[in-house]
């Protein structure tokens, strides 16, 4: 196996890693500060839809985690990049409490459809809005295509059926801005100055995290809370570099194992 170079960044998940909803994971903030103490640099990447990086920073704060804005890298983030980039006009699928997140984009007759996570909207008469806008060329552009996301109450439908349904109903392809996709591994690692194999990402989701972050050129551990189930390891190849029970023991770790050997 090739040498990998010295660790300089962590890539961290959200929900399901650090919290669920609005309970953090047992240990989760002295871990964080364990490993803020560490010579690597810490980035927060997240797939959350459900609201603004604002809401969710307030959220970690509540709950205690030292989280700057700066820190943390979104796909909502990603997807009004590429809606800038591409100069269109979106019908926007997402939930309200994530709008402010797209303040500023010009949304009147739209011909674009972007699809995060929004239960509120996922409706035959919204899906159906959406579809007919396809038919007549709109592109679609997923924010992500998760299966499904860990809330208290149980596991629950994420954005990925909706959008599937959509393709198929078209028959065309979304283009994907967030987790697994390389580009924006690559993108959240951008303005900390390091390659991919100079970076670990730690999540609960064996794809979308650990899967696309090692098919970016990092190394991924995945952790035993949050959305993950038995046998999540076995359904990504190669497999995951690391399973822990959860975030604590991954970065323990980092601290004893990948950082002693520099």
């Amino acid at each position: 196996m090739a040498t990998r170079r010295a660790l300089k960044a962590v890539l961290i998940d959200l929900s399901g890693t650090l919290h669920i909803e609005d309970a953090a994971v047992p240990g989760a903030q002295e871990a964080l500060a364990r490993l803020r103490s560490a010579p690597v640099a810490v980035k927060f990447v997240t797939n959350t839809t459900k609201e603004c990086k604002r809401n969710l920073l307030e959220r970690l704060r509540k709950l205690n985690f030292d989280i700057q804005e700066h820190e943390i890298f979104t796909s909502l983030t990603a997807a009004r990049n590429l809606l800038e980039q591409r100069k269109v006009r979106p019908l926007l699928l997402v939930e309200d409490s994530a709008l402010e997140d797209f303040s500023g984009i010009d949304t009147s007759e739209p011909n674009a459809v972007v699809i995060g996570l929004s239960p509120e909207h996922f409706n035959y008469q919204m899906l159906n809005k959406a579809f007919r806008l396809m038919l007549d060329g709109a592109p679609l552009i997923a924010i992500h295509k998760a299966r499904y996301y860990k809330r208290k109450d149980g596991l629950a439908l994420g954005p990925g059926p909706f959008v599937t349904g959509l393709e198929y109903a078209t028959d065309t392809k979304a283009t994907v801005v967030g987790k697994p996709e390389r580009t924006f591994f690559l993108e959240a690692l951008r303005d900390l100055g390091c390659s991919p194999d100079e970076a670990v990402m730690i999540g609960d989701d064996a794809r979308d995290d650990v899967g696309g972050a090692q098919n970016s050129g990092m190394q991924g551990i995945l952790v035993r809370t949050g959305k993950y189930r038995v046998g999540d390891e076995g359904k990504i190849s190669p497999p995951p570099y690391l399973t822990c029970e959860s975030f604590p023991q991954a970065v323990d770790h980092i601290l004893q194992t990948l950082l002693k050997s520099d």
